[in-house]
C-alpha cells in the first residue's frame, strides 16, 4: 500500500523533479490546523492512486528553501510535478472530492 512520503530541501530534486510518475506535493506545517484537516485526504490519493500518483510531503518550516522556489506563501498548499515541472496547483483546504478531481485530471494529461 502506498503512503505519502516526507521530501526535503536535500531530497526534492531525487524524489520530486527526478520522478516518472507525477507527484503531487503537499506543503504543510505542524501547527497549521487546515493542514491536518487535509490530511487523511492527502492519504487516500496516495492509496487510490498507487502506481499513478506519488504523494510527498515537505515541511515548510524545516525546508524554507524549495517552499520559497514555488512561491509557496500559504499552506496547506498542494503542487502538483510531472516530468520536474509544476503543472497545477491547489492552495488552501479542499473537500477529498474536489482533490480526487484535480488528480485525476493531472494524471489523465
Amino acid at each position: 500500500m502506498a503512503e505519502p512520503f516526507e521530501v526535503n530541501d536535500d531530497t526534492w530534486q531525487e524524489l520530486v523533479l527526478d520522478s516518472d510518475t507525477p507527484v503531487m506535493v503537499d506543503f504543510w506545517a505542524e501547527w497549521c490546523g487546515p493542514c491536518k484537516m487535509i490530511a487523511p485526504a492527502v492519504h487516500d490519493m496516495a492509496v487510490d492512486f498507487d502506481g499513478q500518483l506519488k504523494v510527498a510531503k515537505l515541511d515548510v518550516d524545516s525546508s524554507p528553501n524549495t517552499a520559497m522556489q514555488y512561491g509557496v506563501r500559504s499552506i496547506p498548499a498542494l503542487i502538483f510535478f510531472k516530468d520536474g515541472q509544476p503543472v497545477d496547483q491547489i492552495i488552501g483546504a479542499v473537500p477529498k472530492g474536489a482533490l480526487k478531481k484535480k488528480v485525476e485530471s493531472v494524471i489523465g494529461s
